[in-house]
């Protein structure tokens, strides 16, 4: 009798294998969703978060400013987000709870900036908790609104957020190979400047040494030490 034939796949179709299946889940686990950064803000101080954010990239937050316990006045803090030039993009005096979004005009570090308005008294003033949210990129976008808008089915949704996570991931990785030739261009300009400045430093030492020899040569001679 003869053997049956395996089954072809489907046109269109390719079979995944576990090659193919090891990218995919990878940008699932890095799918995951950022957990909010809470802290303790004590009476007239000044805390200060920073990151580094591409150019061109949607930043999004909330924050909730919680009153000291046992505390007959509410929270009372101002929150002020800057770049590395000082340009202020968002700020908010007596801030309690609200939400937050720009968009990044460069790749900078920005800066976001609690300082707390609570009187320091004699005694010990119990802390205001913070708790502040921020995401930017892929992290930042509604897709719930993008399905509305776009009449996307749930499935489509996912595949939209891991194409835009693989691309982000992508210009992570062209910004990083980006980095590595202008660090390895500025160390290569760098040891030229060294073996420049090192041999015109032996030439000059060359040069003073027989200057040296030369003019001990005729002090000697004038003092008939040597003919």
């Amino acid at each position: 009798m003869p053997m049956p034939m395996p089954p072809l796949p489907l046109p269109g179709r390719p079979r995944l294998g576990r090659a193919s299946l090891l990218p995919l889940l990878l940008l699932l686990l890095l799918a995951g969703p950022a957990r909010p950064i809470s802290f303790q803000l004590p009476g007239k101080a000044r805390k200060c978060l920073r990151e580094e954010i591409h150019r061109d990239t949607l930043v999004t937050g909330e924050y909730e400013i919680g009153a000291p316990p046992g505390s007959s006045t509410g929270p009372s803090a101002n929150l002020k987000i800057t770049d590395s030039a000082g340009h202020i993009l968002y700020a908010k005096e007596d801030a309690t709870k609200g939400k937050f979004a720009f968009t990044t005009e460069d790749y900078d570090m920005f800066e976001a900036c609690f300082e707390s308005k609570l009187p320091v008294g004699t005694g010990r003033m119990p802390d205001q908790l913070v708790t502040l949210d921020m995401k930017h990129g892929v992290e930042a976008k509604n897709y719930e609104e993008i399905a509305k808008v776009e009449k996307l089915k749930p499935l489509e949704v996912e595949l939209r957020r891991l194409e835009d996570l693989s691309e982000s991931i992508v210009n992570d990785f062209a910004y990083m190979k980006k980095r590595e030739e202008e660090m390895r261009d500025t160390n290569e300009s760098t040891n030229t400047r060294v073996l420049y400045f090192s041999i015109f430093s032996m030439c000059c030492l060359i040069g003073l040494a027989t200057w040296q020899v030369f003019y001990l040569r005729r002090f000697f001679k004038a003092k008939k030490l040597i003919e």
